[in-house]
């Protein structure tokens, strides 16, 4: 008789290659005083020396960042793409990549995309004032207003793009991706790999891919950050930096991932078969305090915020477990010959664990989420250690010898056996 192996020894004896690295991080980029209609208005009128505070008076700014946008364009022989609606830009990006890789460039803007979007704004409203009055009064509210996008390639991070709001106070979001860094450095270093779609599923030296990962942290960030805040279009001037008006980096989305390789295609399917099997439960409250390591509230329970879903795409399931803003996802990525495994963690909003959001809380945000990846793992190897595996199934039918005393073997598996059991 052959058992399929259990969960615990898949994870023991099959996995040829491991891999813990941040995936990709989406950051928010602003300017500290200026995210309160008080900070706008102080800009306005303690700053500019306006009387009044209204979005008016920095109106000539907007358009002269919008005009070194396109100067910079010409100057650098950019295309300007504007983004249809439905339109996947990574898809616009990936194309006109390749193309760029082609000429041989290390680094630059591969193009600058427009899109029209919704953003949080300050506009001018009239407020009454005195007896019956009104002056100029700022409030923050939404509009569609104009985007800008620099995708771009660099030499240590790979493809990234800023993408700028035309509009005042000019907040700009930076998406960024572990893994193209991870590909970069080894690149530099000349160490081969095998890349597997967003990771790598073969290297040369794992371990140096591995501290390469865990230095992948702010410090390498914030500086990549300033340096291409130098190098692209600014919409505040060098007095207004000096006066303190700088951009801050906050995280909006940031992904922690485990990427384990099998051995051999089935044994990921074994593995993976078994998961969906005994862990539709990963999404209760009790197993996401275990995962999380967090007592949950009754408020969280009770509006649904803890669940799990199993989705197909196409012939690919995968496991999704929620907990409030925060998802962890597992689910098979395919390599040329081998199978690998992704468990995922996905923070969209560091206040689900009581961290601040700005880049300097990223270690302990860090460690949140590569522990909750573990947890996962562990959960599903207690729920599914319940089954009999190949391996301890064998030594079962063997004789043991237990301190010079034989014990006889008890052969379930003998076809013999099992045809006197059947009678």
């Amino acid at each position: 008789m052959n058992l399929k192996p259990s969960v615990a020894e898949l994870q023991k004896e099959h996995i040829v290659m491991e891999l813990e690295s941040i995936d990709r991080m989406y950051l928010n980029a602003y300017v500290p005083q200026l995210t309160t209609e008080a900070g706008v208005a102080g800009f306005v009128r303690g700053y500019l020396g306006h009387r009044f505070a209204s979005t008016k008076q920095v109106a000539e700014m907007t358009e002269s960042f919008v005009e070194s946008i396109m100067q910079f364009a010409l100057d650098h022989k950019i295309d300007l793409v504007r983004f249809q609606k439905g339109q996947r830009k990574d898809d616009v990006m990936q194309a006109r990549l390749r193309i760029f890789r082609k000429k041989k460039h290390q680094e630059g803007v591969v193009f600058i995309g427009v899109a029209q979007e919704k953003a949080r704004v300050p506009r001018t409203v009239r407020k009454a004032f005195g007896n019956g009055g009104t002056i100029p009064w700022i409030n923050y509210s939404s509009a569609n207003v104009n985007f800008y996008y620099f995708y771009c390639l660099d030499e240590e991070f790979g493809p990234f793009f800023i993408k700028f709001c035309s509009y005042f106070p000019y907040t700009a979001k930076l998406c960024i991706n572990g893994h193209e860094y991870l590909k970069c450095q080894l690149e530099r270093r000349g160490i081969g790999y095998e890349a597997l779609d967003n990771g790598i599923w073969w290297c040369g030296d794992v371990a140096t891919a591995q501290r390469i990962c865990d230095h992948f942290d702010e410090r390498k960030i914030e500086a990549f950050f300033r340096k291409w805040l130098r190098r692209l279009p600014h919409p505040f001037s060098a007095k207004d930096r000096q006066a303190g008006y700088r951009y801050d980096l906050s995280i909006l989305q940031a992904e922690f991932s485990l990427t384990q390789i099998w051995d051999r295609a089935l044994s990921g399917r074994y593995f993976f078969e078994e998961v969906i099997r005994e862990n539709i439960d990963l999404g209760r409250p009790e197993q996401v305090q275990l995962i999380f390591s967090r007592k949950l509230k009754r408020s969280t329970v009770a509006d649904g915020r803890c669940r799990t879903r199993i989705i197909t795409e196409g012939v690919i399931p995968s496991v999704h477990i929620y907990y409030k803003n925060t998802r962890s996802k597992q689910y098979l990525k395919a390599a040329k010959r081998r199978t690998g495994l992704r468990t995922e963690t996905t923070i969209n909003n560091a206040y689900d664990f009581g961290i601040g959001r700005r880049l300097r809380n990223l270690a302990a945000l860090r460690q949140i989420g590569f522990e909750a990846n573990r947890r996962i793992l562990e959960v599903e190897k207690l729920t599914h250690d319940c089954c009999i595996g190949q391996q301890s199934f064998q030594q079962l039918q063997q004789p043991a010898n237990v301190e010079g005393q034989r014990a006889s073997a008890l052969r379930f598996g003998d076809p013999r056996v099992q045809a006197l059991f059947a009678v």
